[in-house]
This record gives structure tokens, C-alpha cells and sequence, in this order.
């Protein structure tokens, strides 16, 4: 057995940042599984693009960052930022290469044997297409476009992050007729060429570029031939195939897509930023203008081109992206939404009633007969919904406290709110400026619920409030009782029907009390000198989970039977890994479902032989936090906000809940077990760090534990319209529990 002292050892981790690139390797699988229909395939390769975008934005630029200033700390890993970015070019260039290969190879192809073309290269439109395009850039291109040459005059334009743009190189045709502007415009570049050249001879070639629009579709249907039901172009192919027409009396002597990301990581200085939703603001400006990172060209780029953008961008070498086809597949999402061809796209699935609840009754009655466990989406959302907006009209309800972290662009939530403030009840919610990608959303919201008369509050300096939680205050006949919601995910009606998360609905006293502690803590630094139930990070949480895993790991030590479960988005926190590597080596058995980053390591010989770790991609993404301890038969199981990563640990306030239960206990148990045994979507780590569909033994079914749980869910609806009125046990809480007041 390896000594304790020698857990953190660096070969005994995985890098985070190429972890993150395996995972999206992962999502990239599921667009070459030919059982899933083709615009669902074309879906995942989308989120694949999407995913390395925001990589290069937030954790290559921070890379980057370190580098600039000699940062030279390693990772657990044992990697500098240096080693990191070195081998995170040579993994995402063969990503990209990969993502283009389905795209050409496989994607294209299928479109095509299903009736769908998209015009790879514009010289291949026949005569009647080549005259709808011409007259579809003239009446609803052109009057968009803002052509922008570059010259002396002109100096290189900001381009902005994202975007996708056309770069030219032009020259002034020759016998081109002469004006005032003409001769103005050579006597400037004669003097600019001598400055800049040494020389007046330049041989006339200028730079030019035009952003395609984004207000426009990037794909345009144009008609169609050959026994092809629809056909379609991309927009920026209109453009270049029009491009002349946007430089009059020049002669374009090529034209090709680029686009570049650029750092968005924001640099907020919360304690000199007298108001932080300006700063925010002021920052948000900022993230398009960036430093580039990375810049996207279409293979075969003319050179001359090439070293402009190369030059004037000052990008490195290894972050040039020479693409094998349409920059940007983000697009290929939008595919789903085109009138017929149902054959190609996935059957949707429709949110069941809860489990847990009588959709018939009073919602705060429920809740005060027993706790309500809600699981997301195969149940619906609106129980949280209702909670709120019951809540706001309820004349009982005497205040409305809670986080929110993103919410969807037309929020039923956010609505309830505004009113229960307009109908006189306290309201107090904490909108989190920092949720990285919705900051301007959440500036709006903000606004609105000021407006409306609630009292908004932004966290705390230095923190990201990234727990989810809602207190309602109700006068009842027996006195003030406190209602409360705990989630996993966001009160985000959109992204509930297709994020998995776990709900609890619960009057406890004891979770009550907790949860207004919350709220003091974060509205005026408050800090209770206990806490009855909650475990709140970024102070008491890793103390939590750690001691949690040491008492599995001292009961394995005394012979006892020690398990450990537990489901979360990434693992990469040192601490806790060397935790796990001590159980582990003590006897624990740990398994473990890990979506995405996973710096851990299995199969280490004496140390980390006894865990497993599987991801789970599917239609769904896997968003629930759940932990189980076995505790010697006495099983406790948690639910909460925070991964096992420094940032939810001792970068955020998060929310670590019980579920005490009994039923609901073995139901989240259920849940665990059900994911532990998919043999369809999951995918084993192995000890060389690649991931592996599991081959289910002869005789074995085939578990897909995300269809498992749709059908489980229609199953329990199905039987509740046979038996309406039937009784969930009440709850009963467990014995020795605080009385609080």
C-alpha cells in the first residue's frame, strides 16, 4: 500500500485541460453513432464546436495569460502552462481534423442519400441556382453589408469575437478612370509605402474584409434538382461569390472565410468596482475586443491573405486553424428545425408529471405532508415554477427569497417575482452577475426586479454564488413556517428540459433555518455559528466532503463494508482525489459517474484500484450532484450545487443538502444504481485514461439509463391515472433531529 503522504504525487493525476478535450472527444462519438438519427448526429457535432470555442476563450486564454507574464507554476499534473498549451495545440488541431472528417465524410454524405444537399464550393451551382443566388445577395444581402478596405486611410479594422468574416485581397483594376479621390488616395499610399516599405511599390495590392452578418441565416435553401428534395447554400459562399460588387473598380483577386476567438475571460476587480453591474457591463464591452487566441481559415487560404490576418491579428503559428470545409459548425443545429424529414430527428420527449406530487392540490399542503423529491427532465419543472408563482399570490406568503445563477431569456420566474414584489411581499433575490455567458442577461433581469420593487443583491466580493435555492416565508395558523427549494441545476425553465437534475421541495425546520442563514450570509455577511443540516462552501464544504470520505475510509480500515457513489459534472480537486486514493487503498469501493473533466486516475496499482469512473453522454446532459456513504448500513445521501473542483469548493457558495427521507433516500440511491449499470451510453475510463463503451456480458440487457428514466417516469404517470388518490407516505423526520426556532 502505497503511504498516504504520497497521494498527490503528479503522475497520479490527469491534466485538466486534456481531460476536457477527451470529454469533448466523447460528445464528438455521439455524432458518428449511425443509431441516432442524422440531425440529432449533426446536433452533437455542433456542441462539439461550440464547447471549443468557449475552451479557447476561457481556459486556453487563461493559459495564455499565465504565459505572458511567466507564470510557471505546475498543475497537478505536473505541467507548466506552457507544456499545457503545447500539448493542448497538437490535441485540438487533430480534434478539429476529426470534427471535419464526419462533416465531410459522413455528415454530408447522409444529408445527400436523405434528399439534402449543401453546396460545398459555389462553382458547383448550376445556371438557374447561380441566378437565384445573384438576385437573393442583392435584394437581402447587399443593403446589409459594410464592405472594409484596408489601407493607409484605413487602418485595420477591430474584428469582433466570434464573428465570421470575409478577407479579400484586392487591386485597382487597370485603366480605371481617375478623380479627386483616386489621386488622393495613391499620393497617401505613396507616402505610406515609403514609411512603412522603403519603397512606393506595392504592386497596388490593398487587404479588404466584410463580417457575414449574423442577422441573416447562415444557411440559405435555394432550388433544388436532380432528385433533391432541398438543397442549400451557405451564407458567406453567397458573399464571395458576389464579392466584386461590394468593391467597385477594384479586382478581387481572392476571397476566403476567416474568424477568430478572442479572450473573454473577464478581469473584474470587484473591490475597486464602486458598482458592479456597471463594471460588468463596461467589461462585457471588452470581451469582443479581446486578445485573439485563435484564428479559423479556410484550408487552401492565399498566402498574402494569411499573413495579413497573421500579422495584424498577431496570432502565433499554432493557433492558425486551417479547416477542411464551412468554418463554424455551430450551425449545423439548425438543421432540426427544417419543415418535414421527422425520419431525421430524434423523437422528443415530453416531461412527466412528479412522482412525488398531486398535481390536483395545494402545493405548500404537499410539501408540508412530505418532503418532494423532483427529477428533472423526465419530470417536469413546473413544480418549481408553481412554486414561486404560488408563492407570489399567495396572501399568506409574507416573503420570497433566491439565487439565481441563469435563467431563461423570458423567465415564468423571474415574472413571479416582479409580481409577488408589486403584491407587497418581500422579495429578495440574489442575481449573479458572474455567470460566465449570461452576465448580460442577468444585468437585464436585474433591472427588471429593481424596477418592480424587489431587493436585488449581487454576492459576494471575490465569490460566485452558484447555489440554487428558494425560501418562502407563510403565516400559518400554528405560526411562521418556512418553505424551501434545493436544486442541482438552474431555475432555468429552458435548459430543465433537457439538463438532468435533482430537486427537493422540503419544510423542515432545520433546513428552513439553514436557509435563511443562507440569505443573511449573502445579504449582509451574517455567518451562523452552526449549521443544522446545510453544508455551505466555500468555508465548510471541503471540510465536509473530506471528513465524509475518511469515515468510509476508517470503517474500511476496521474490516467493515465502506462504499462510496457519487455523480457529478468534473472532478479535479486535488484534495479530494488524494481523499478517494486513500479510501481506495484502504478497501472502499468507489464508483463514480464523472460527465466531463476527470483529473483522477484508475487502476493505479495499490491506490486507485478499487474505483471506477464512468461518463454518461447521451440526449440529456448529465448536470445532478449526488453523493452516497454507505456509513456502515446507516446510508446517507446528498445532493448540492458543487462539483469536486476548486472553484465549487473554495471559489463559490454552494449548497451541500441531505435527503433523509426514507423513500426518497433509496429512490436518489435507485437513480445512482440505474447509471452505474448503463452499458449503452456510458463510457469506462481505463487505467491508460481512454474511455470504453462497456461490452454487456452474454445474457445481459442493454441499460441506457436515460431511456430508463423516461419510461420509468411515463410507467409511474400511467399507473397514477389508474389509481388517482394514491397516498405517498408523510414524512417523518428522523429521530434526534434539532429543534429550531
Amino acid at each position: 500500500m502505497a503511504d498516504k503522504n504520497n497521494y498527490i504525487k503528479p503522475e497520479y493525476f490527469y491534466n485538466r485541460e486534456l481531460s476536457w478535450i477527451s470529454f469533448n472527444y466523447r460528445v464528438l462519438s455521439e455524432a458518428q453513432d449511425k443509431k441516432r438519427p442524422l440531425f440529432d448526429r449533426m446536433g452533437f457535432l455542433a456542441i462539439t464546436a461550440s464547447n471549443l470555442d468557449e475552451f479557447f476563450m476561457i481556459r486556453v486564454a487563461s493559459l495564455k495569460d499565465m504565459v505572458q507574464v511567466n507564470y510557471t507554476k505546475k498543475d497537478i499534473a505536473g505541467m507548466a502552462p506552457a507544456e499545457q498549451l503545447a500539448a493542448i495545440s497538437g490535441k485540438t488541431h487533430q480534434l478539429v481534423k476529426d470534427q471535419y472528417n464526419i462533416y465531410n465524410y459522413e455528415v454530408i454524405p447522409d444529408l445527400l442519400d436523405n434528399g439534402l444537399k449543401i453546396i460545398s464550393y459555389y462553382e458547383d451551382l448550376n445556371s438557374e441556382q447561380s441566378k437565384y443566388v445573384d438576385e437573393y445577395f442583392q435584394s437581402e444581402v447587399f443593403p446589409v453589408l459594410t464592405p472594409m478596405a484596408v489601407d493607409s486611410s484605413r487602418p485595420f479594422p477591430l474584428i469582433r469575437n466570434k464573428t465570421l468574416n470575409i478577407g479579400a485581397v484586392i487591386k485597382i483594376k487597370p485603366g480605371t478612370g481617375k478623380n479627386e479621390n483616386t489621386q488622393f488616395r495613391e499620393l497617401y499610399m505613396s507616402h505610406y509605402n515609403k514609411k512603412k516599405h522603403g519603397s512606393d511599390d506595392t504592386g497596388g495590392i490593398d487587404f479588404a474584409t466584410v463580417q457575414v452578418p449574423s442577422v441573416l441565416p447562415r444557411f440559405v435553401e435555394i432550388p433544388s434538382g436532380n432528385g433533391i428534395q432541398k438543397t442549400f447554400i451557405l451564407l458567406e459562399q453567397i458573399i464571395e461569390k458576389n464579392i466584386e460588387k461590394l468593391f467597385i473598380n477594384y479586382e478581387v483577386l481572392s476571397a476566403f472565410p476567416y474568424r477568430i476567438m478572442r479572450n473573454a475571460d473577464l478581469d473584474i476587480e470587484e473591490d475597486e468596482a464602486a458598482d458592479l453591474l456597471v463594471e460588468i457591463e463596461r467589461q462585457l464591452k471588452k470581451r469582443q475586443w479581446g486578445q485573439a487566441i485563435r484564428l479559423e481559415v479556410e484550408d487552401g487560404i492565399d498566402k498574402r491573405l494569411l499573413k495579413t490576418l497573421k500579422n495584424e491579428l498577431q496570432v502565433n503559428e499554432e493557433d492558425i486553424f486551417k479547416i477542411n470545409g464551412p468554418l463554424d459548425l455551430t450551425f449545423l443545429s439548425k438543421f432540426d428545425k427544417i419543415d418535414g424529414f421527422d425520419s431525421l430527428r430524434k423523437k422528443s420527449y415530453t416531461p412527466q408529471p412528479a412522482k412525488y406530487l398531486n398535481g390536483n392540490n395545494n402545493l405548500f399542503e404537499q410539501i408540508r405532508e412530505h418532503d418532494i423529491l423532483l427529477h428533472h427532465p423526465y419530470e417536469t419543472f413546473e413544480p418549481v415554477v408553481n412554486f414561486v408563482r404560488q408563492a407570489s399570490k399567495d396572501p399568506d406568503v409574507l416573503a420570497i427569497k433566491q439565487t439565481l445563477y441563469r435563467v431563461s431569456s423570458n423567465s415564468p420566474i423571474i415574472a413571479s417575482l416582479a409580481a409577488a414584489a408589486e403584491n407587497g411581499k418581500q422579495v429578495t433575490v440574489l442575481v449573479e452577475l458572474k455567470a460566465r455567458f449570461d452576465e448580460k442577461n442577468n444585468i437585464i433581469w436585474a433591472r427588471k426586479l429593481e424596477q418592480a420593487g424587489c431587493h436585488v443583491i449581487y454576492g459576494l466580493v471575490g465569490l460566485k454564488t452558484h447555489s440554487k435555492i428558494t425560501l418562502v416565508v407563510r403565516k400559518e395558523e400554528d405560526g411562521i413556517r418556512r418553505y424551501v427549494h434545493l436544486g442541482t441545476g438552474n431555475y432555468n425553465d429552458s435548459t430543465a428540459k433537457i439538463y438532468t437534475d435533482m430537486g427537493l421541495l422540503t419544510c423542515q425546520k432545520a433546513i428552513g433555518a439553514d436557509a435563511t442563514a443562507v440569505f443573511n450570509m449573502l445579504s449582509g455577511y451574517s455567518e451562523p455559528a452552526v449549521w443544522n443540516k446545510l453544508a455551505i462552501a466555500p468555508i465548510w464544504l471541503r471540510d465536509r466532503f473530506i471528513s465524509l470520505i475518511k469515515r468510509e475510509t476508517e470503517f474500511a480500515k476496521s474490516g467493515k463494508t465502506a462504499f462510496i457513489k457519487a455523480k457529478m459534472n468534473s472532478l479535479c480537486d486535488q484534495g479530494i482525489i488524494a481523499a478517494l486514493y486513500e479510501a481506495s487503498a484502504a478497501g472502499v469501493r468507489i464508483d463514480l459517474v464523472v460527465r466531463g473533466i476527470c483529473c483522477l486516475k484508475t487502476g493505479l496499482k495499490g491506490i486507485s484500484e478499487n474505483i471506477t469512473v464512468r461518463s454518461i453522454v447521451g440526449n440529456f446532459l448529465e448536470h445532478s450532484r449526488i453523493f452516497y456513504f454507505h456509513n456502515n448500513g446507516f446510508e446517507e445521501v446528498f445532493m448540492g450545487s458543487a462539483d469536486w473542483m476548486p472553484r465549487n469548493l473554495d471559489k463559490r457558495v454552494e449548497i451541500l443538502f441531505p435527503v433523509e427521507d426514507d423513500e426518497l433516500k433509496q429512490e436518489v440511491i435507485h437513480i445512482l444504481d440505474i447509471q452505474l449499470t448503463d452499458n449503452t451510453k456510458a463510457r469506462i475510463m481505463q487505467p491508460d485514461g481512454t474511455y470504453l463503451i462497456p461490452v454487456p456480458e452474454p445474457g445481459t440487457n442493454k441499460i441506457c439509463a436515460q431511456d430508463y428514466f423516461c419510461k420509468e417516469a411515463i410507467e409511474k404517470t400511467n399507473e397514477g391515472k389508474k389509481n388517482p388518490g394514491s397516498v405517498i407516505p408523510r414524512f417523518e423526520p428522523l429521530s434526534g433531529e434539532p429543534e429550531v426556532k
